[in-house]
């Protein structure tokens, strides 16, 4: 016998693809950011980890796109426009201040802070099983990479502050 009930808490197609593609916008301006980070900066274990979170970034919208393409959805190409206005202040203030790793480091916290934000909401959504686990897991990866942005960012001014 079918659960009528069954699948009715999950919400409706249309709403799992715009929430998908309000987290491949996420992404792609981690992407885009990360990268920015890892080219405006000297320090070869800050460039390396930003270029490596870039990465990950693109394959989590690689998965998303083809997620939100077997619902039957468009998915989308582009960063927002928020993403771009962060990626610019992050130009602007590696510009300004001479490349400060202090500085990046915080403004790609704060990225993450948006980014651990908008999954936290994504999964608050009741969205069909198999989408949850993919979100879920991105989820805690850029929970890790937040905190490894933190960390690296207190070191820097534990140093900053020691000099």
């Amino acid at each position: 016998m079918n659960n009528e009930n069954e699948g009715t808490n999950t919400i409706n197609n249309d709403d799992v693809i715009s929430t998908l593609n309000g987290l491949i916008e996420i992404c792609k301006d981690g992407q885009d950011g990360f990268k920015d980070a890892a080219e405006g900066i000297e320090r070869s274990d800050l460039k390396k980890t930003f270029y490596e979170f870039s990465q990950q970034r693109s394959e989590f919208v690689g998965v998303l796109q083809a997620t939100v393409r077997s619902l039957g959805g468009d998915p989308e190409k582009t960063g927002s426009f928020a993403g771009v206005v962060h990626r610019g202040w992050i130009d602007l203030k590696s510009a300004i201040t001479g490349k400060d790793e202090g500085a990046i480091l915080n403004e790609c916290e704060r990225g993450e802070d948006y980014a651990k934000d908008a999954y936290t909401e994504a999964l608050k959504t009741n969205l069909p099983a198999n989408v949850a686990d993919i979100v879920s897991q991105q989820s805690h990866a850029i929970l890790a990479a937040h905190n490894r942005i933190k960390s690296l960012r207190n070191e820097e001014g534990a140093k900053t502050a020691n000099n």
